[in-house]
């Protein structure tokens, strides 16, 4: 039995039509949107997500990558990373139509969500969250982003059913490299977000989910 048939033989009867009435990006978006966020240290698999009907960015990521694998647009996630002690980073399933990049996500704020496959390169595609990636403060704090993670290579450790998989998977995924999106210097330049962006960006937000600086903690 392969995994995503063993993940799907490990759904109820409701979860398992709900997750194949996932037919598009969007779909997998408007799931993800409609369960909480939650701010804990757990990493959900897949299969937890859709029991559980709660996840943060990492985990809302997996799911959407896992759904995505199903509509053939492959299991593929990249992180965002912050600056470190600022902000969170923030995980994205990406895919590809015509050549195009999109992208869904689980997010805290309203702006780091979905895109649509428009973005010519994963670089485009980073630099659309840049200016709604900020912390409580108003600081924005997108410093980077990694090469995409195939999913399809952590198989063997069941990542969609066994957290055990998925700590393999966050484990490579926080080793990654990561790509600058810009420069020290540019980053001392930043304007700390305007209040009515702010605002617009925090709509909905679950305050315990929200990373403290220098606290270390969400």
């Amino acid at each position: 039995m392969d995994q995503f048939t063993m993940f799907l033989s490990q759904l109820d009867d409701r979860n398992r039509a709900l997750f194949e009435s996932l037919a598009t990006p969007l779909h997998i978006q408007q799931y993800l949107d409609s369960i909480p966020y939650v701010g804990e240290e757990r990493d959900r698999t897949p299969l937890a997500v859709m029991q559980d009907r709660q996840c943060h960015c990492l985990d809302g990521g997996l799911l959407a990558a896992l759904a995505l694998k199903r509509i053939g647009l492959g299991a593929r996630i990249i992180d965002l990373v912050q600056e470190p002690g600022l902000d969170d980073d923030h995980v994205l399933a990406i895919y590809r139509v015509n050549g195009k990049y999109g992208a869904v996500a689980k997010s805290n704020f309203t702006g780091l969500r979905y895109r649509e496959p428009v973005y010519r390169s994963l670089r485009e595609l980073a630099m659309s969250y840049f200016e709604v990636f900020y912390n409580i403060d108003g600081i924005k704090t997108l410093r980077g982003y990694t090469r995409p993670l195939h999913l399809d290579a952590f198989d063997r450790w069941h990542w969609q059913t066994e957290e055990f998989g998925v700590r393999k998977v966050v484990k490579r995924l926080y080793s990654a490299a990561m790509i600058p999106l810009i420069t020290a210097e540019e980053a001392e330049r930043l304007a700390v977000v305007d209040p009515r962006s702010y605002d617009a960006g925090m709509l909905g937000v679950n305050l315990e989910g929200l990373y403290k600086p220098g606290s270390g903690v969400h």
